[in-house]
């Protein structure tokens, strides 16, 4: 999925694959930069997941798409202070049980 994606690329989703490496290797180092001035950054990498306007089909070991108030909650988790305060330019893939590489 985007994990999947990002670190082992894919020949059918070229610009894909090459947008969500971005996206990691841009959390990562803006982390990098921003952490000393006390900003955390940090990203959420949603695998197949259901919307109206992207209804999405994809198998996963859970055998259905996530609904995106399941995304939600690691969202908020990366906000709080309490909960995440040592995490910084990590992305948290909610992918489904799915081998994300």
């Amino acid at each position: 999925m985007i994990k999947q994606h990002a670190q082992r690329g894919n020949e059918a989703l070229l610009y894909y694959s090459m947008a969500k490496a971005g996206i990691h290797a841009f959390t990562r180092s803006l982390a990098t930069h921003l952490v000393a001035h006390g900003n955390r950054v940090n990203a959420v990498g949603p695998g197949p997941f259901w919307t109206p306007l992207n209804p999405s089909d994809k198998e996963t070991p859970m055998k259905r798409p996530a609904q995106p108030e399941e995304i939600a909650p690691a969202c908020v988790f990366h906000t709080s202070p309490q909960r995440s305060s040592y995490i910084a330019g990590e992305i948290l893939s909610i992918i489904g049980g799915c081998s994300g590489g």
